[in-house]
């Protein structure tokens, strides 16, 4: 039990670990002032570029991998579940910046990266292949999560693994629901458009 519970604390602080904030910041940018106010890869793309935006991406995987094996060190199968969804929730939900992150998608690949290889790039193909059918990031991150987590549900995987699947998926469908919502209205914005200040209530 106290392994499982260090697991979960891990996992949250490794996430919520503010990759692209701090990215932002080093350049002078508030990159939760532009935009979608999110501060992972795609916000931080739309605002500073391609270089920043990889660093960032790279980065946002790197701790969702490192949270997962930190937590399956510390606590096996059920560890890794328990740091990996923590991680991904930490990364959405960071206390250090009021609770205002990402959108999870980097970290939560980066968690089911360490034992399904093969779901992570089956969704980062589906992911890529929507983006360039479409130009819309937020359906290919969505489509790709979703492929993600199909071959962990009907595979013989862990039963920590097929509830740590749909945890990451769930919070990512959670943070992207003014996608979803822009999506179905025609109004979602496309890869290349630059993102704008948003107007402070």
């Amino acid at each position: 039990m106290t392994a499982w519970v260090l697991a979960t604390l891990i996992g949250y602080l490794l996430g919520s670990i503010p990759v692209g904030y701090l990215v932002g910041r080093s350049r002078g940018i508030d990159v939760r002032k532009y935009g979608s106010g999110a501060t992972g890869g795609t916000n931080i793309l739309r605002t500073m570029g391609v270089v920043p935006a990889l660093l960032t991406g790279l980065c946002d995987l790197g701790k969702g991998i490192l949270a997962a094996y930190v937590g399956y060190r510390i606590g096996d199968r059920t560890g890794y579940a328990l740091a990996g969804f923590m991680a991904v929730v930490g990364h959405s939900y960071p206390v250090w910046l009021g609770f205002r992150g990402g959108k999870s998608v980097a970290t939560g690949a980066g968690v089911l990266l360490l034992f399904h290889p093969y779901a992570f790039l089956g969704g980062l193909a589906t992911a890529v292949a929507a983006i360039a059918a479409t130009r819309f990031v937020s359906l290919g991150s969505l489509l790709g999560a979703l492929v993600y987590l199909v071959p962990i549900l009907v595979s013989g995987a862990p039963t920590p693994d097929k509830l740590l699947g749909a945890g990451v998926v769930l919070v990512i469908y959670i943070r992207h629901w003014e996608n979803m919502k822009r999506l179905a209205a025609g109004k979602e914005n496309k890869l290349g458009q630059k993102a704008q200040p948003r107007v402070q209530p």
